[in-house]
């Protein structure tokens, strides 16, 4: 499948960009420690949370397959750059899982967050440690 996103700049290190199929947008500008405003999402911030959202996007789906209810479910993730060459070193992330999930079920959950695509898309040097935490 393939999905455009067309973008443009805007000037003061922000982009505008429209997802094709749908056409929301997404703004970006560059953060505060790289000569930018801070005012929304950076490109790398964006990255970080398609990371962790493409994650819990694979378990929905997992969960939905196997009939196992997500109501509840959070999570973070932290965006750690390196200085040179500046890039994204580290994306610690947590799940917060809802509680009564078997043992089954939690195995189920980690496996299908642990293979989504960002997971085989991402440099194999970025460390991406992730943490479930259950409730029980």
């Amino acid at each position: 499948m393939i999905v455009e996103i067309t973008g443009r700049y805007t000037g003061g290190l922000g982009t505008l960009m429209i997802h094709g199929p749908s056409g929301a947008t997404i703004r970006t500008a560059a953060p505060l420690d790289n000569h930018g405003d801070g005012s929304t999402f950076s490109p790398t911030d964006l990255a970080a949370a398609a990371f962790a959202s493409c994650m819990v996007t694979i378990m929905g789906i997992a969960a939905r397959d196997a009939d196992i209810d997500l109501e509840g479910l959070t999570f973070s993730v932290e965006k750690h750059m390196a200085a040179s060459p500046r890039r994204i070193a580290r994306l610690p992330v947590t799940i917060n899982m809802p509680p009564g999930l078997a043992a089954e079920e939690r195995d189920l959950l980690e496996t299908a967050a642990r293979g989504c695509p960002m997971c085989s898309s991402l440099a194999a040097e970025l460390e991406r440690p992730v943490r479930f935490a259950y409730p029980d």
